[in-house]
């Protein structure tokens, strides 16, 4: 099958020395191969560093109308192949053979869509390099709607730092959504589920991808997840709350932080931990809170910026 691998540009300089070969090496490899950036008018040289390297085409939109969903869906029917892989500029393939291994499960027919394992960047604070352990495990998996009663809300769990999906099934349930504060790869894993497919985590397929927020920056994270779950019901409706899974991974970083012995942390684990409760709460109240308090509480205040009614 013809593949095409779509990434989303704002500012990448700093990534690009390191990312470009690797996709280099993937694109050189038999088969047929594409490869699309889509740059949200970068003022850091990230389309020279491009021309300079003579890899893949290069579409331009305006960083103001840049959507996470919309503009992947758009970037999506640019490319004819179908399997379709999305990252991030912050994600570095371990190797041209993660992505290999990624779009391989596509050869089992019911698989519509696969994310690899996020690996903890060097550097990266002990909060997130447990994030990245408890979400991102050692071991591969098939997921379908059956399997909702069991793993719940994870269940559709897909991250686009990392994705790939099957074409025709992308097309199938519209594309991802325009108009999302975030959570457009949720919300395709959901609707893929709900049509009868299967996603597939690929644990072999190994990306440094990490964060390392501050506790203002969680809570920012959590309060547009709040919004995202609050526009959507539909996906805690079927595939149930997130509470208890968060109640596992407070559980799992507590241990953690106890088996590391970062003891005078658990302080600050106490506070992190209310503040993306808070976060969240308040993100799913978003329509009763002030529109100003809004655009200081998101982490994604361009999209606010949009004209867009907050209820």
């Amino acid at each position: 099958m013809k593949q095409a691998l779509i990434m989303p540009l704002y500012n990448a300089a700093a990534y690009l020395p390191a990312l470009l070969p690797v996709l280099k090496e993937w694109v050189m490899r038999a088969g047929e191969r594409e490869l699309l950036f889509v740059d949200s008018c970068s003022g850091d040289g990230t389309v020279q560093l491009l021309a300079e390297f003579g890899l893949g085409r290069v579409l331009t939109v305006d960083s103001s109308q840049f959507d996470h969903g919309g503009t992947r869906a758009w970037a999506a029917q640019q490319v004819k192949a179908e399997v379709l892989v999305f990252m991030t500029q912050d994600a570095l393939p371990i190797s041209a053979e993660a992505i290999e291994q990624l779009t391989a499960v596509f050869a089992k027919p019911a698989v519509a869509a696969a994310y690899g394992r996020q690996l903890p960047y060097a550097g990266c604070h002990v909060f997130g390099h447990h994030l990245r352990l408890f979400n991102y495990g050692e071991q591969s998996y098939l997921r379908s709607a059956e399997d909702t009663g069991r793993y719940g809300i994870k269940t559709a769990f897909l991250s686009n730092s990392f994705a790939a999906y099957r074409r025709s099934a992308l097309a199938e349930i519209g594309w991802f959504k325009d108009g999302l504060i975030l959570g457009e790869d949720s919300y395709a894993g959901g609707k893929l589920l709900l049509a009868g497919h299967k996603l597939a985590y690929v644990a072999e397929a190994r990306v440094y991808h990490s964060h390392s927020y501050t506790v203002w920056q969680e809570f920012k994270r959590y309060f547009d997840i709040g919004v995202f779950h609050a526009m959507e019901p539909w996906l805690l409706e079927r595939f149930g709350s997130p509470e208890g899974e968060g109640y596992r991974y407070i559980v799992s970083e507590f241990n953690f932080l106890c088996g590391q012995k970062a003891f005078h942390l658990l302080p600050v684990f106490l506070v992190r931990n209310a503040m993306k409760w808070l976060g969240y709460r308040l993100g799913r109240r978003y329509r009763a809170l002030p529109s100003c308090w809004v655009n200081k509480l998101s982490m994604h205040r361009r999209w606010w910026q949009r004209s867009r009614p907050l209820c």
